[in-house]
Order: C-alpha cells, then sequence, then structure tokens
C-alpha cells in the first residue's frame, strides 16, 4: 500500500515507524510542519516526525499553507498514493487533497469521537477529570474531526497521569490502531460509522490564560489542570512565577484509589481536611513530602514544581531550598 504520511509533534512517531518496519507499505514522503525557532539559541528545530523521516531518507516537504502550496499539491496528485494517513499535523486539509488518494484520508484521532474534536483532545480530556479516553481512526472530510468513524480503542485514565504520560501511551495504541484500519479498509472489512454531531465536545487550542492557576478552585480541579495541560501550570510565589508540575488532592475518596505507595506516604497529612487558612496558604509542611495549600475545596500537596530558572524538584526539596514556612501564599 502507498502512503503518504503528514504529522508533526512526538504523538504521530510511532505510527510513521510502525508503517516503516511494515513490508505490506510503502511511505512514499512526510509532509510536516515547518522547522521553529526554539531555546536560547533561537535556533531552526524540526519537528519530531521530520528527523525520523531524515533516517530514512525519505522525501519531506513543509509547506507554510499547504492548501495554497501549489508546488506540493501537484507533487502530491503525481504520487498517485493509495492513503493519506494524518496523525497531528497541524494544518487543515482542503477537499482536494482530501480526494487525491483512491481509499482517502485516514487520521489517528487522541479521543473517542465524537468526543473532544479539536487540537487538544488529550489535554482537556484529562481537565475534564474523565477517567477514559482513546483512539479513534476516521475518515476525513473537510469538518473539524467530522469524518466516518473506523475502529476505536479505550483505555483509563490514571489519577495521576499527567497529558504527556497519556499522550505516549496513546500514540502507541494509535500505530497499532492504524495497522489494523488500514488492511481492513481496502478490504472493505470496515463499515465506517457516521458520528453523532449532537454529541460532539470540543478540544480547543490551550490558550496562555489557562496555564494561570487559580487557587479559589477545588484541589481536584487545580490537579487536573496541572496535570492536564502539563508541564506549563504555573502560579507566583514570592512574586516571582513557579511552575507546579504534579501534585495531589488530599481528599480521602480520591486518595484510596491512589497506588499504594503514595497512600502510604498521605496517610500522615489526611486529618488536615479540616485545617483553617486563607485560599493559597500553605497550612502544612510534611517531612519528606513538602507543603500542602489550602484551595477553594480541599487541600493539595505540591509534589513537583520548577522555579524560574531552574531544574524541576521534589516538593520537599523546594521547601529545603526556599526555606519555606507555614503561613506563606500562593498566587496573587
Amino acid at each position: 500500500m502507498k502512503v503518504v504520511f503528514f504529522g508533526t509533534p512526538q504523538f504521530a512517531v510511532p505510527t510513521l515507524e510502525k508503517l516503516l518496519n511494515e513490508s505490506n507499505y510503502q511511505v512514499l514522503a512526510v509532509i510536516t510542519q515547518p522547522d521553529k525557532r526554539r531555546g536560547r539559541g533561537n535556533q531552526l528545530i524540526p519537528s519530531p516526525v521530520k528527523k525520523l523521516a531524515i533516517t530514512h531518507n525519505l522525501p519531506i516537504w513543509q509547506p507554510n499553507r499547504i492548501k495554497k502550496d501549489t508546488d506540493t499539491l501537484n507533487k502530491l496528485q503525481q504520487l498517485d498514493a493509495d492513503v493519506f494517513v494524518v496523525v497531528a499535523y497541524g494544518q487543515i486539509l482542503s477537499k482536494k487533497i482530501l480526494d487525491m488518494p483512491k481509499l482517502g484520508c485516514v487520521n489517528v484521532h487522541g479521543s473517542t469521537l465524537p468526543e473532544y474534536r479539536g487540537a487538544a483532545p488529550i489535554q482537556w480530556s484529562i481537565y475534564k477529570g474523565d477517567r477514559e479516553t482513546g483512539i479513534t481512526t476516521m475518515l476525513m472530510d473537510v469538518g473539524m474531526d467530522t469524518g466516518d468513524m473506523l475502529l476505536k480503542a479505550a483505555i483509563p485514565i490514571n489519577l495521576l497521569n499527567n497529558a504527556q504520560e497519556l499522550a505516549d501511551k496513546l500514540s502507541v495504541i494509535g500505530a497499532d490502531l492504524l495497522l489494523e484500519t488500514l488492511p481492513k479498509l481496502e478490504k472493505q472489512e470496515i463499515q465506517p460509522i457516521p458520528q453523532d454531531d449532537s454529541l460532539a465536545t470540543y478540544a480547543s487550542l490551550i490558550q496562555k490564560e489557562d496555564y494561570n492557576i487559580d487557587w479559589s478552585k477545588s484541589a481536584v480541579e487545580i490537579h487536573n489542570q496541572i496535570r492536564g495541560f502539563y508541564p506549563n501550570c504555573i502560579t507566583t510565589f514570592r512574586q516571582q512565577p513557579l511552575k507546579v508540575t504534579a501534585t495531589v488532592p488530599l481528599d480521602p475518596d480520591y486518595i484510596q484509589e491512589l497506588p499504594r505507595e503514595i497512600q502510604d506516604k498521605l496517610n500522615r497529612v489526611t486529618e488536615l481536611s479540616t485545617v483553617s487558612g486563607q485560599i493559597g496558604e500553605v497550612v502544612n509542611i510534611t517531612k519528606g513530602l513538602g507543603a500542602i495549600v489550602k484551595t477553594g475545596t480541599g487541600l493539595l500537596w505540591l509534589r513537583e514544581v520548577q522555579p524560574t530558572g531552574k531544574k524541576l524538584q521534589s516538593g520537599w526539596d523546594f521547601v529545603n531550598g526556599t526555606r519555606l514556612t507555614v503561613g506563606e501564599l500562593m498566587g496573587d
């Protein structure tokens, strides 16, 4: 089967790897987003998909706007591909592109559609506190993730999973599901299923303000925000930015579902559930754990943080390094 692969981030890499390792598929070309300038040196950095494509000496095209790039469109048409595989590419494909391959364009999407159509399904699923998510392969149409569904796979969301961990799991599942989808699609062994638009939800692009921690929210809501938008959620401490990258809500119902080693650590602090204090206040410091902060509802253990200009550190190392004291405030 002749394949053109569209993808950009690390999430797309396992799928391209699987296609390259299977003798039944010939990857004709890779389409990925243009290199971006990153880091202190402002150097141009290729996407993870491009890095993999380079190691396999594949043709690589990086149009700024693929719908308007006549040269890329002409080359795609000339390839006479059987299928276009699209995994987190990052641009909308026109009907002209969607109509090119014989079997159509197959997308690997990081949710169980029609839930979480859009750019950030994994992040918003965690943010909303969902306990399950999955992968859907679908035939693309001109809408935003509105095409007919092909196959699905579901997995549970661990209460401590962050978006990066969950994306790593789903990327592997998505790769396997695609390799199950393509031969069945070619043999007409799959009946595409239209989506029920009335059940659709949307996962919009994450905005800068979504990273700001509002300590008046509940401990569980803040915890889900921090792991959903990992590793970028931020507060202030002593008038300086502080990234918070891992937390645990001190809610008895929540704690009993956590891994045993976490429960054992928290047994000595759960009696603090009735403690008084201001919203955002450090109301307790527990040896070996770190700071416990009061939220709008409940208490939150700061399990891992990253002060400005420093590396990630445990909550206990943060306490020791800053000489944090009970009564100090997080947030403005």
